[in-house]
């Protein structure tokens, strides 16, 4: 029989021990683009390496090759393939020659195009095992195919070739997993309509390489040295970078849909970013403490802007789009090649460290790394030619896990010297002889503790093993996968039209591409070139900013991230006058989602506002728990109050839970709001309020038709919202309108409507309570963007 005899051969040549103890259960291989050139390049000698791995295990394979071509051009394609696959230079010739043999014969082509093609390979999995009399221990399917053909194979699989109860099925998908959030949900709903959570292994790549899947062991293993420096206090920042000297050429087509950041930092470089900032589980064993950690460590990052990146394209990139895809001589591509992106947590841990992400084509060199960079607090007064670099305190303090490539050409762990000298598992890791006359930024190699494993692996090999072994930790989840592009998607539509950074790739591009940090942002160190900028590729973002009028108050226009900016200089500019003049700022905030975007402004670039004298008050309050995530208060702590110096009894939320009761007029919670603005805002007048409109007209919690707060001697009062949660707590038109200040926020194309309504009517509170407000002695402004103003 087919198995036995390739088992007997095998133990001919000392390979297996005996054959009673080859019979654990049978695994069938199925690699689907078995003709392609993922396959070609990378995944037939992983299978191959799982193979001489595991031939002794006691389990026993077979290996089907699939893809859509017809049998006999398809079987001498994929042979051809087999053929060339080669053992590891520490393998005995014989016994490499000898499984080379037995992993060919083991080996099978079939087209996969139908339905009916999928029972037929079904039918001949357990033809065969039958005949060997083995069990069945499990099945896998490799996609190498693109995702768009996913749901159909996934639909085939489920229905005809899932292996039979007791037997495991593992299918592995190769990225891209969706262009974007929505695109990534879809395609994780119709492959959950087919396998579940734990049959699903999404490959990354980059979780193989040796570099970074040692990060987490290494931080577990050295807790002793790297738990009081793995932090915000001595961290001074991190970077993660790829970069390549290859262009885009022959894969522009790709390129077009997906650019570098889909390509790259959403998926390798986010994951390592996840090892490095996640909390150590106390099991890094332990999948699903791992996935958990990432999990957690994707939800303590700050949202990105466009300003979070900078972005640019080689020069020749356009016309390579013109040659290969066939497009208008016109056409110009907004497609980025390079991505600069600075990244914050908001974790204890590592609040305010820079995470830089940089990745891009035709750059100066091909190299790949995560360099942790440690603050440097001494001052030696030896020169720098006496220094030793074990003991000065001087020298530069880092840790570096080098992907591959570069000046080393290897997978390393580097530690240098003035930090500690690490502790690497022996079996795998060694430590490598330092060449002098090498540097790595900056530094010779004597000057860090090196280490190499001992056995250089390929990514897939080790990818292909886990999937094996069942280790999901090393893959990416639905869950982590939906966070990761939550994460990642505004981004991509926020610099969906910016203008790109044209460079001339390689060594030419100079310093073309440097880039820095300012007050939270990145910016390219030099200005763009005259000869490199492009009149057709301004964008609306390059429009200045319109000051005129609206309903015969101050208008401020633009587009959305340019009014929000404004706006927050303009608040800070009022607050740091009202301090200097009468020592304390009493602001009031409007909630809703349209003022979220101003406080996280707010939070991140407005280091100079006058917290310590700034007393925060509520505009309006929807009626639910101050923890409910309906709550303004809630948001307003969330995205502003967090991350600012405001004394806690400068905070001043809304009475709306008295007596555990929500609004319930007889525990005069409006009544105690107003008391408490008396007594502490002069006059009962704001220094500034901050309003939105809806859709209908309403400002505030004051709503169309609304029998309370429009006018009267009532300050704050109850009303009723058309939508949930009904119930809401408001300052009183009169009271708004006492303030020093009112600045009205107005954003999106949904309120393109209501604004024009607006500039039309007169002063019908009834109707369009934002109407109502006009300060008696004070200042109203409007702030509405092109999007609201012009639709």
């Amino acid at each position: 029989k087919m198995l036995r005899r390739v088992l007997c051969t095998v133990l001919f040549v000392g390979a297996l021990p005996s054959l009673a103890e080859v019979s654990q259960g049978h695994i069938s291989v199925v690699l689907l683009g078995a003709t392609g050139d993922l396959a070609k390049k990378y995944l037939w000698q992983g299978l191959f390496q799982l193979y001489m791995d595991q031939v002794s295990s006691g389990h026993s394979f077979t290996f089907h090759g699939a893809a859509l071509t017809a049998l006999e051009p398809g079987q001498r394609l994929m042979f051809d393939v087999l053929k060339k696959l080669t053992c590891p230079p520490d393998e005995p010739p014989n016994r490499c020659a000898v499984l080379k043999d037995q992993f060919l014969k083991l080996s099978q082509y079939h087209q996969l195009k139908t339905a009916e093609n999928y029972t037929v390979l079904n039918r001949e999995i357990e033809t065969l095992l039958r005949q060997e009399g083995l069990k069945e221990a499990g099945r896998i399917f490799y996609f190498s195919v693109p995702p768009f053909a996913y749901t159909e194979i996934a639909r085939h699989i489920n229905s005809s070739c899932r292996p039979p109860p007791g037997a495991w099925l593992r299918v592995v998908l190769e990225k891209p997993f969706g262009h974007d959030l929505e695109s990534a949900q879809q395609l994780a709903a119709e492959l959950r309509s087919f396998f579940r959570e734990e049959e699903m292994y999404r490959v990354d790549h980059y979780l193989g390489k040796q570099a970074i899947a040692h990060i987490l062991p290494f931080r577990d293993q050295n807790r002793q040295f790297l738990d009081p420096i793995w932090n915000r206090h001595h961290v001074e920042r991190v970077e993660i970078v790829l970069k390549e000297t290859v262009d885009a050429k022959g894969r522009t087509s790709f390129y077009e849909q997906y650019g570098v950041i889909r390509d790259v930092l959403q998926n390798h470089l986010t994951e390592a970013l996840m090892f490095l900032t996640m909390e150590l589980p106390a099991n890094v064993s332990s999948a699903e403490e791992v996935l958990q950690g990432k999990l957690q460590a994707f939800q303590s990052l700050r949202g990105l802007e466009k300003n979070s990146a900078v972005l640019g394209q080689y020069q020749a990139y356009t016309s390579q789009v013109h040659e290969e895809l066939q497009k208008a001589p016109d056409y110009i591509s907004t497609t980025p090649t390079f991505a600069g992106v600075l990244i914050h947590s908001n974790s204890l841990r590592w609040e305010g460290v820079p995470f830089l992400l940089t990745s891009g084509k035709a750059l100066d060199e091909r190299v790949g790394y995560v360099r942790v960079l440690f603050k440097n607090r001494a001052y030696c007064t030896q020169s720098e030619t006496l220094r030793d670099a074990g003991h000065s305190q001087c020298k530069a303090k880092q840790i570096i896990f080098y992907i591959g490539h570069g000046a080393l050409s290897t997978p390393a762990v580097l530690v240098s010297r003035n930090l500690f000298r690490p502790v690497m598992p022996e079996g795998s890791w060694r430590e490598a002889v330092s060449q002098s006359d090498l540097h790595i930024f900056g530094q010779p190699l004597t000057d860090y503790y090196m280490y190499s494993p001992v056995k250089e692996r390929d990514a897939y090999s080790i990818l292909i093993s886990n999937i094996y072994h069942g280790r999901k930790d090393f893959f990416i989840t639905t869950e982590n996968l939906l966070a990761s592009w939550r994460f990642w998607t505004p981004l991509l539509d926020g610099i969906s039209h910016q203008p790109l950074r044209l460079y001339p790739g390689g060594v030419e591009n100079q310093h073309l591409l440097d880039f820095e940090m300012v007050s939270g942002e990145v910016t390219f160190t030099l200005a763009e070139p005259v000869e490199l900028l492009n009149p057709s590729r301004l964008m609306p973002s390059d429009y200045r900013t319109i000051q005129t009028k609206f309903r015969q108050s101050p208008l401020v226009s633009a587009w959305a991230e340019d009014l929000i900016s404004q706006l927050a200089s303009d608040i800070e500019k009022t607050a740091s006058r009202t301090v200097a003049r009468s020592g304390q700022f009493h602001l009031a905030l409007s909630g809703g989602s349209s003022p979220v975007v101003l406080f996280q402004r707010l939070a991140r670039y407005h280091y100079a506002f006058p917290w310590k004298h700034t007393h925060i008050w509520l505009v309006d309050e929807r009626c639910v728990p101050l923890s409910d995530t309906e709550s303004n208060f809630f948001s307003l702590h969330n995205h502003l109050l967090q991350s600012v110096r405001v004394p806690y009894f400068n905070v001043h939320p809304m009475p709306v839970h008295l007596n555990q009761r929500l609004c319930v007029e007889e525990d005069r919670g409006t009544e105690l709001y107003a008391k408490e603005i008396v007594a502490l805002v002069a006059n009962a007048s704001f220094d500034l309020v901050l309003l939105g409109v809806g859709t209908d007209g309403h400002t505030a919690s004051l709503f169309p038709q609304s029998e309370n707060g429009l006018k009267g001697a009532q300050t704050v009062v109850l009303t009723e919202s058309p939508v949930k949660p009904h119930q809401r707590m408001s300052l009183s038109l009169p009271l708004i309108n006492k303030a020093r200040q009112v600045f009205v926020l107005v954003l999106g194309k949904g309120k393109h409507d209501i604004t024009t309504l607006l500039s039309r009517v007169g002063y019908e509170p009834r109707k369009w309570p934002v109407s109502g407000v006009s300060p008696s002695s004070g200042q109203l402004v409007w702030y509405v963007d092109y999007e609201a103003l012009l639709g």
